[in-house]
């Protein structure tokens, strides 16, 4: 992964909470409407991840996560050139911060994504930088309301093929504290050793049980299935943990 700087960082961290499309939604009430996933078959990763585990495949599963590919290629074909995903109304997140992905969202389709699956309206398109300043089209991810079931997610995408993810126990520093989002005693943020309401309020921090809704990434043009769904990041282009370029809202 790129080196990122620490003002940057911090800037993610504070600049983006809920999930992309839950305008409607301020962040008092995801915090205290919102329940945590609570089906045991997720593995949460370090506190801060929650993933999908896999489950077993049933009839139907393969075909239906290959139509989502399929689709997702028409969805991107015209978006090769990204002056013409910023033209439709694509917007990128963090332009100016070095990143090994960059989401160029849809608010309305992130908007859609909370009640309806439509694969040929991703919420955002996915690309990497390229050496002259461009952007080379890569993938692209889905969204669902972070309130769905694992069972509604795999009515869109099915938990055998992919593992959806999401972004937990975020607590805010109090003012004065923001250092401590960094470094291997990190308190705060993605990073942090806080995971918990508890032990964000005893620190004086602001705690998000959320810091987005359901997501997850497809790579459409790779040839593997492991490669097509991948969770692993690398430098491909392929950053799909969202650690610190995610796609958001500004914080209330």
């Amino acid at each position: 992964m790129p080196r990122r700087s620490a003002n940057g960082f911090v800037a993610v961290l504070l600049g983006v909470v809920g999930l992309v499309g839950e305008a409607a939604l301020s962040a008092e009430e995801h915090a205290m409407a919102v329940p945590m996933p609570t089906q045991q078959s997720g593995v949460p990763m370090s506190g801060h991840m929650f993933m999908t585990a896999l489950r077993a495949p049933m009839p139907g599963d393969q075909a239906k996560a290959d139509a989502v590919v399929a689709a997702a290629k028409t969805a991107m074909a015209p978006y090769q050139d990204y002056h013409r995903a910023l033209a439709d109304g694509y917007k990128i997140f963090l332009p100016d911060f070095p990143q090994a992905q960059y989401h160029f969202t849809n608010y309305d389709n992130g908007l859609a994504s909370r009640s309806h699956f439509d694969p040929l309206k991703p919420t955002s398109l996915l690309y990497k930088k390229t050496a002259d300043g461009g952007y080379q089209l890569v993938g692209a991810m889905y969204t669902a309301r972070v309130d769905a079931t694992e069972d509604e997610i795999n009515e869109r995408i099915p938990l055998s093929i992919a593992r959806w993810h999401q972004h937990i126990n975020f607590c805010k520093a109090p003012e004065g504290q923001k250092a401590a989002y960094f470094g291997p005693d990190a308190k705060f943020g993605l990073l942090g050793s806080i995971t918990t309401a508890e032990a964000c309020e005893a620190a004086g921090g602001r705690f998000y049980p959320h810091f987005f809704g359901w997501m997850v990434h497809v790579y459409p043009y790779e040839t593997s299935p492991e490669n097509i769904w991948s969770v692993h990041d690398d430098d491909q282009g392929h950053e799909n943990m969202d650690r610190t370029a995610m796609p958001g809202m500004t914080m209330n």
